[in-house]
């Protein structure tokens, strides 16, 4: 080998080396890449949802009869993303909370006031649920005759006119409102001694009735599902005039009005209508509560 050949190699020999080590790091990069493409990164389980709530405001009578012990478990079952709390109050106080947006949803029972509420801008659409009476109840001896009134306008002036203690919820409820309605038609304004308020709702009302022998008016639902411990009698339901329909609202603008929805579109559906046809047949021989609004239909 000339010595310029032999020059011209020792010149080349870093060149050749420095590309030789680029050439192997390149291959190592793509093969380290290779193995860390397939890998699949670890990542956290993800914690399932919990469940969005729906603040129920009712009725008293739909929980002292038991209904919603059925209706709400079932509603859960149906739709897992959503649990309910119910707040048991009279109609009036649940169309308030409604307006303060404190109740997402209301299941009711006087009708004018739900439209109006509607109508105000309030709730959403009102719906026609189910039905059942009102009932006149009170002691089995019946001082006042009320078993032989004409009606239940007439059974009120009796029980005034004998001076016989009559029990009133007077909280503003459905029932209330009837009552008060009813006390209209009668053409007397109660008030005195024999007239007891007690402010709370129809089971405790049907409570202090039994202790203090008196009349009151009542659901027919809440009636049958206590009488065992009552010592009230059922003197008068067959009157027009006591007929109770309830109906659900979803509130506008409400902190879950998706669930409301869907609670509103659940119990006017085909299993919510069920359940309701059916509630009480096994206990009393025939539904407490008549359902109503099949397919779901608006009002």
């Amino acid at each position: 080998m000339t010595d310029r050949r032999i020059w011209l190699a020792k010149r080349q020999a870093p060149v050749l080396v420095a590309v030789l080590l680029a050439v192997l790091l390149a291959v190592l990069l793509a093969v380290l890449g290779g193995c860390s493409s397939t890998r699949t990164e670890s990542k956290p389980p993800q914690q399932p949802k919990p469940p969005q709530r729906i603040v129920l405001a009712t009725t008293t009578s739909t929980q002292d009869s038991g209904l919603l012990d059925v209706l709400v478990p079932a509603f859960e079952k149906a739709y897992p993303a959503y649990t309910v709390d119910v707040v048991a109050v009279g109609t009036g106080e649940a169309l308030r909370l409604g307006e303060q947006k404190d109740a997402d949803v209301l299941l009711v029972h006087a009708r004018a006031d739900e439209e109006a509420f509607v109508a105000k801008g309030f709730g959403i659409e009102r719906r026609d649920v189910c039905y059942n009476r009102f009932v006149l109840v009170g002691p089995a001896a019946d001082p006042a005759d009320v078993a032989h009134a004409s009606g239940a306008a007439d059974a009120l002036a009796r029980i005034a006119k004998k001076g016989s203690p009559f029990v009133s919820r007077g909280d503003d409820s459905g029932t209330h409102k009837k009552e008060k309605s009813l006390w209209a038609a009668s053409g007397v304004k109660p008030g005195g001694a024999w007239y007891i308020v007690t402010g709370q709702g129809m089971g405790e009302t049907l409570k202090v009735a039994s202790e203090k022998q008196a009349y009151t008016l009542t659901d027919e639902a809440t009636y049958l599902t206590m009488k065992d411990s009552l010592d009230l009698s059922l003197l008068l339901g067959d009157d027009p005039s006591l007929y109770n329909q309830y109906g659900v609202i979803p509130v506008t603008g409400a902190r879950n009005e998706e669930g409301a929805r869907a609670f509103a579109d659940w119990i006017c559906g085909p299993e919510g209508q069920r359940l309701i046809g059916s509630f009480g047949v096994d206990r009393f021989g025939r539904p407490l509560f008549t359902p109503n609004a099949p397919g779901g239909e608006k009002s």
